[in-house]
C-alpha cells in the first residue's frame, strides 16, 4: 500500500475544517512514541515513560492555551467531549436548571447531546443565527434566567467559519449563575485563543483538527466548574475520563502545541486570510450567482463557504474530486446524508439554495498557486455543469 503524506499528497487539498494531515514531523515522533507500551497507571518502570509523556503533553497545551495543567482532561475527541459537558450539566444541574441555552448552528454532536437530554425533560432555547452568521444576543438575553443551566455556542462554526462573541456571551451567563460551554475544534491552529482570557468555563477541542493523530482530543474543565464523568473506570484524568489513555494520541497533540507556540502562527494565518480574500474576489468576479456565505461577518481566515446558483453541490464536488481538487459541501460528520446542511437551514437559506454550498478551508501549506488552479476549474467546471444542465432542460421542454 502507497503511504501517502501532505508532502506526497497528489492533489489540491481544501478541507482541513474536516480534518488536517498528519504534521510529517510526527512520522518519526510516532514509532518512538509507540517504544513506550506500559500502562501510564502502573507503579513499574515500564509505565514511567509514558506517564512522562502525557504529562509533558497535558502541560504545552495548557500553557499554549494560558491555563492550568489539572484544567486539561485527554479523550477521544469534541464529540466525546460535548457529550460529557452537556450530559454532566443536566445530571448535576437539570432539577433546579432543566433549561439550556444552544446556538442552531453548532456542530451535529451538541445538537443530539441537546436532544438527547430534551428526551429527559430538559428546555433547550436554540439561539437563532442569520444568513450573515450572526448570532441574536437579543435572544440570549430574553431566555437567560435563573433556570438556566448551561450556554453552549461554538466559537468558529465548522461550516462557514464565522465567528461568535463567546466573550460577551461568558458576562451574560456569569451574570445569571450559568455555566458556559463552547466547542473550540476550529480554534487550535486556526484563530488565537486564551482560555483564561475567554472565561468559558468548558471548552472542546480534537487532535485531528491541528495536524495531529486522529482519535484523541482534550476537554478543558475550569477548576471550579462541576463534571460528572460520561466515561466511569480507573482513576485516569483525575476521575474524570476513565479508560487507558491514548498516550501516541496524547504526545502527538503536546508536540503540535509546542510547535504551535514556536512558530509565528499569526503571520501565517494573516497569509492564509490574504491569499482567502483574493480567492474570493476572483470567484465572484469570475463565476456569475456565486455568493460567499457572511462574507461582512467575522470569520477564520482560513474558511470560505459559498452558494453557486443552479449548481448541484455534490456534483460539483464529484467532478472536482476527479480533477484532483478537494474541497467539501460542509460538515464532514453530515458526509452521507442526501439533505441539506442542518446549519445552513437553520440560518434562513431555503433547501434549494443549501444544496448548492461549497466549502473551501486552507491550511498551514496551502499556497497561491494552488487556489489559482482552484479557481479556474472551478469556472470550468460550474459553466460546463451550467451548459449541460441547460441543454438537459431543452431537451426535456
Amino acid at each position: 500500500m502507497k503511504i501517502v503524506t501532505a508532502s506526497t499528497f497528489d492533489g489540491v487539498y481544501l478541507d482541513h475544517n474536516a480534518t488536517t494531515p498528519v504534521d510529517p514531523s510526527l512520522f518519526e515522533l510516532v514509532p518512538v512514541w509507540m517504544s513506550q507500551f506500559g500502562n501510564p497507571s502502573s507503579i513499574h518502570q515500564a509505565a514511567r515513560g509514558p506517564r512522562t509523556l502525557i504529562r509533558e503533553a497535558r502541560i504545552k497545551i495548557a500553557e499554549l492555551l494560558n491555563v492550568s495543567p489539572l484544567e486539561i482532561v485527554f479523550n477521544s475527541g469534541a464529540s466525546e467531549g460535548n457529550n460529557t459537558v452537556i450530559k454532566s450539566i443536566w445530571d448535576r444541574r437539570g432539577k433546579e436548571r432543566p433549561e439550556f441555552i444552544c446556538s442552531s448552528v453548532e456542530h451535529p454532536s451538541v445538537i443530539k447531546a441537546m436532544n438527547a437530554i430534551e428526551n429527559k425533560g430538559a428546555v433547550i432555547h436554540w439561539i437563532p443565527v442569520s444568513k450573515d452568521g450572526v448570532l441574536d444576543l437579543n435572544f440570549v438575553k430574553t431566555h437567560l434566567g435563573p433556570k438556566t443551566a448551561l450556554i453552549s455556542v461554538m466559537s468558529a462554526n465548522n461550516e462557514t467559519g464565522t465567528l461568535f462573541p463567546v466573550a460577551e456571551l461568558v458576562g451574560m451567563a456569569k451574570a445569571a449563575g450559568a455555566l458556559i460551554h463552547s466547542d473550540c475544534v476550529q480554534m487550535f491552529g486556526k484563530h488565537a485563543i486564551d482560555l483564561k482570557k475567554l472565561g468559558v468555563d468548558y471548552a472542546t477541542f480534537s487532535g485531528h483538527k491541528f495536524y495531529s493523530l486522529k482519535g484523541c482530543g482534550f476537554m478543558y474543565i475550569k477548576k471550579t466548574a462541576p463534571l460528572e464523568n460520561l466515561i466511569d473506570g480507573g482513576a485516569q484524568e483525575r476521575f474524570r475520563r476513565g479508560g487507558t489513555e491514548n498516550t501516541v494520541g496524547i504526545a502527538a497533540m503536546g508536540h503540535m502545541a509546542a510547535k504551535m507556540s514556536a512558530m509565528d502562527l499569526s503571520s501565517k494565518l494573516v497569509e492564509l486570510g490574504q491569499m482567502r480574500d483574493l480567492m474570493e474576489a476572483r470567484l465572484v468576479a469570475e463565476i456569475p450567482e456565486l455568493h460567499i456565505t457572511a462574507h461582512a461577518s467575522p470569520r477564520l481566515t482560513n474558511t470560505s463557504h459559498m452558494m453557486i446558483a443552479g449548481i448541484d453541490a455534490e456534483t460539483l464536488l464529484i467532478n472536482l474530486d476527479l480533477d484532483g481538487f478537494f474541497v467539501s459541501t460542509g460538515a464532514a460528520c453530515s458526509s452521507g446524508n442526501p439533505e441539506p446542511s442542518p446549519a445552513l437551514l437553520a440560518m434562513g437559506f431555503a433547501r434549494n439554495e443549501a444544496q448548492t454550498s461549497l466549502r473551501v478551508s486552507l491550511g498551514w501549506n496551502s499556497k497561491a498557486d494552488d487556489l489559482e488552479k482552484f479557481v479556474e476549474r472551478l469556472e470550468k467546471t460550474v459553466s460546463r455543469l451550467r451548459q449541460m444542465k441547460k441543454e438537459l432542460d431543452n431537451v426535456k421542454a
